[in-house]
């Protein structure tokens, strides 16, 4: 009965010491994680966000065919004026969609600001 009584006591003195081991460590593990780990991570996602809106709205495809004619049409007559009218529609599409993609950043960036201030918020509620 002393035996399983001693290991008992020795299990919950183990227990305490990193318990009280935790509370010290946490803020530091926190601190690291807010400020190190998730903007590496949360930077990672909005670049692969921006990737993929990108991609969603073609604009490297009409920037690489952007002196291309329009429904690649080459009779004689037409080979300048479908070359103008492609570029027309693709520079007007690509402005709309840069519009968008610029939106995007935007908000990313504030978002990003606002992810790195916020566990200083209640410190600025409680002093102010």
């Amino acid at each position: 009965m002393t035996q399983e009584y001693n290991l008992a006591l020795h299990q919950s003195h183990s227990f305490i010491t990193l318990n009280y081991m935790g509370l010290t460590v946490y803020p530091l593990l926190l601190i690291r994680f807010w400020y190190l780990e998730a903007p590496k991570n949360l930077f990672r996602f909005f670049m692969q966000l921006n990737w993929y809106v990108m991609n969603m709205f073609s604009i490297p495809l009409f920037v690489r065919t952007f002196f291309k004619p329009a429904k690649l049409e080459y009779r004689k007559g037409l080979i300048v004026f479908s070359i103008l009218v492609g570029m027309f529609v693709k520079l007007i599409l690509i402005s709309i969609f840069m519009t968008f993609v610029v939106a995007l950043l935007l908000i990313e960036i504030v978002f990003f600001v606002f992810f790195l201030a916020y566990p200083l918020l209640p410190f600025y509620i409680f002093l102010r």
